[in-house]
């Protein structure tokens, strides 16, 4: 079973960041990045702030709380891309499932759909019950300013019914591209999925702005599967922050060389780890903004990328 996501830049203000450049595929002077799960329990404030608020849906469905979640990783590394601190379940209770999050048996939903008649008992969604999401947005976009991108989150439809009737997830996704790319033009878009090796091509097709490869894929064949026409996010191993820090930053030479001077985000080829290092995170970051791309091979988006370390 694999999960399944998209990422939005979020309109309000949609400002041309390092990170909207880059996917959009314009020219960029650096690669950005931003982490999955860059807020989260590998930093000891989240972990303080977890104390306080033990509920995980405190956390993530009270506006004061997402925004200093958010802002948590920000404030300690500047990234390129602030992503709001939410969960692919966040839309359930909106209309009409209800669910808990426990610490150790994670998602729980209170009444699963088991049949058509529990299907029919579902309203649509309610937005106000989802208020929370826009206002975070807002004071994000107002914190960052034009310092970072704000990223929007979001599970695709599929995995959200996967996880009503039976708690797991799968690689379907639906004509959400379509819809959203329709009526938001400008706002690229990010697809992920975790296991994604043999769905690069198919992922493509979809017509999103940005393939997120996971840490299976090399980098160097993913580019040369999905071609240059097409911008691509990733995709370190998390595992490799674990490692000392000179491995640390000649895989991310690695990864920034294979995927070529335009259309690339970087990022991890997943979330972040329980007990990643906080200094390791630090050094990903540094590392990325010391690096700058020749202006010469910015005109030549098939060459060899050539960085300046």
């Amino acid at each position: 079973m694999q999960s399944t996501y998209a990422l939005y830049l979020h309109s309000s203000f949609l400002l041309d960041t390092l990170l909207v450049k880059a996917a959009r595929g314009e020219p960029v002077s650096q690669p950005p990045a931003w982490m999955m799960r860059q807020a989260g329990r590998y930093m000891s404030v989240y972990r303080k702030l977890a104390e306080k608020h033990p509920s995980f849906r405190e956390r993530s469905e009270t506006t004061d709380l997402i925004v200093e979640i958010s802002l948590q990783p920000w404030e300690a590394f500047r990234l390129d891309g602030v992503i709001i601190f939410s969960d692919i379940l966040t839309p359930l209770p909106a209309f009409g499932v209800l669910f808990d999050i426990e610490e150790v048996r994670g998602t729980v939903i209170q009444s699963p759909i088991c049949s058509e008649d529990c299907l029919k008992a579902l309203h649509p969604i309610d937005l106000e019950k989802l208020h929370f999401v826009g206002e975070s947005l807002k004071i994000l976009r107002q914190e960052v300013g034009d310092h970072a991108a704000v990223l929007g989150f979001v599970g695709a439809p599929w995995t959200i019914a996967t996880y009503i009737v039976e708690g797991g997830t799968t690689r379907t996704y639906t004509t959400i591209v379509s819809i959203v790319q329709n009526k938001c033009p400008k706002i690229p878009l990010v697809l992920y999925i975790n296991g994604n090796a043999g769905l690069l091509e198919r992922m493509k097709g979809t017509g999103v702005d940005v393939i997120g490869l996971d840490w299976t894929v090399d980098m160097a064949d993913g580019r040369k599967r999905l071609g240059n026409d097409i911008c691509v996010q990733g995709n370190v191993d998390p595992a490799y922050l674990f490692s000392l820090l000179p491995t640390v930053t000649e895989e991310i030479q690695r990864v920034v060389k294979c995927a070529g001077p335009r259309g690339h985000i970087l990022n991890l080829g997943h979330g972040v780890l329980v007990g990643t290092p906080e200094e390791a995170v630090a050094h990903f970051f540094e590392v990325t903004k010391s690096l700058k791309y020749e202006s010469s091979s910015q005109n030549h988006a098939m060459e060899e990328s050539k960085l300046l370390v």
